[in-house]
């Protein structure tokens, strides 16, 4: 972070309001809130936090990172190779545990009954979805 005083302040608006005609400077943008919510289920991409009836769930950042992906595709089939290739951000030669085991503690996180999964169902020889019925 830069401090300046009084008079570099103005010297520094000078400046720059002298090469404002010959670059562009575009004024910051501000990401809009971004909640996706789910009976039951609600994440809050802009705080990075996931709640469930109301209460905080702590997700480790791959699963954090896998809910988020699936959840922002309900409805959308998503292979093993396309998870890890978005979240691990690595090409997926031996993906197949990591994803299951992911997989497998999100959902004793955000679940109801882990057993017989609500939000994330399985496509056997496939991957994962988001299951879209439960997406709003």
């Amino acid at each position: 972070m830069l401090t300046l005083n009084e008079q570099e302040e103005t010297v520094t608006d000078k400046i720059i309001s002298a090469i404002a005609d010959y670059i562009q400077i575009e004024p910051m943008q501000i990401a809009p809130v971004s909640i996706l919510s789910f009976p039951g289920l609600e994440i809050r991409q802009h705080q990075r936090r996931v709640l469930q009836n109301g209460e905080e769930i702590n997700l480790t950042r791959l699963e954090y990172s896998t809910l988020v992906l699936l959840a922002s595709n309900p409805g959308i089939v998503l292979t093993r190779a396309q998870i890890f290739e978005a979240v691990w951000n690595m090409d997926s030669d031996s993906c197949q545990s990591s994803i299951s085991t992911v997989i497998c503690n999100l959902r004793k996180k955000i679940e109801p009954d882990s057993k017989n999964p609500t939000y994330i169902k399985t496509v056997l020889g496939v991957g994962y979805k988001f299951d879209i019925k439960n997406a709003g």
